[in-house]
């Protein structure tokens, strides 16, 4: 996986329909906007098929290696949410799980042959979405005064940046906006010298800006 701001996720959820020796394996692949997300989506699967015989599942999220989780609900251990967490590392894909429901058929399938369903089943449900090029953000919050607003309103369009929202007092304006994450240090540096009147010297201090003060609210993806 790549630990740069730049991934692969889907456009939107998509679906695949397998069978196997008499079980039918759905395939339910989702684009997820934060971590906690595929329970929402997994739980409604659930409700959706409650008399499926397995719910599994695998999904990724973010940027490195380790915020994954891959779930094999009573099939035999790594014979279903591996299989699925593989397909969406051969695609290259972040932000997203993959859920594959089965309906047991009667004919047992074997470790190999379950592996080989729920691989294919995933893949199918890759396949039938769109991949698009996506990036890891991160929410800013900046306030600035009156003054300063068209030097932060430049650095900001430099950056591409994302305007989420604005609210206004009598002396300041409230800016919410997304930017990349591999900017994001640039970006305040930037801001803090061009908009808030800082010397580069001065940051390399660990002094700030009174009149522009950038806070970063959460990681958005």
């Amino acid at each position: 996986m790549t630990t740069s701001d730049h991934y692969r996720t889907l456009a939107a959820p998509a679906t695949s329909d397998l069978r196997e020796r008499a079980s039918k394996f759905l395939g339910f692949a989702f684009p997820l906007t934060n971590q906690t997300e595929y329970q929402q989506f997994l739980e409604e699967t659930k409700s959706l098929h409650p008399k499926a015989t397995h719910h599994c599942y695998a999904y990724r999220f973010g940027p490195g290696d380790d915020q994954y989780r891959a779930n094999d609900d009573g099939e035999p251990s790594g014979s279903a949410g591996k299989p699925i967490l593989g397909q969406i590392d051969s695609f290259g894909l972040s932000n997203v799980l993959i859920i594959v429901v089965r309906y047991y058929g009667g004919t047992k399938l074997g470790v190999p042959g379950l592996i080989q369903a729920y691989r294919e089943s995933a893949k199918l449900a890759i396949e039938s979405a769109e991949v698009v090029d996506a990036y890891y953000m991160v929410r800013l919050e900046v306030i600035a005064e009156y003054p300063t607003i068209p030097d932060v309103m430049y650095v900001g369009k430099q950056y591409d940046w994302v305007m989420i929202d604005q609210s206004y007092t009598t002396t300041h304006q409230t800016i919410i906006i997304d930017i990349r994450e591999s900017v994001y240090l640039s970006f305040w540096n930037d801001l803090q010298i061009r908009a808030g009147g800082m010397y580069p010297d001065d940051l390399k201090e660990g002094k700030t800006s009174l009149t522009v003060q950038i806070s970063r609210l959460t990681d958005h993806d």
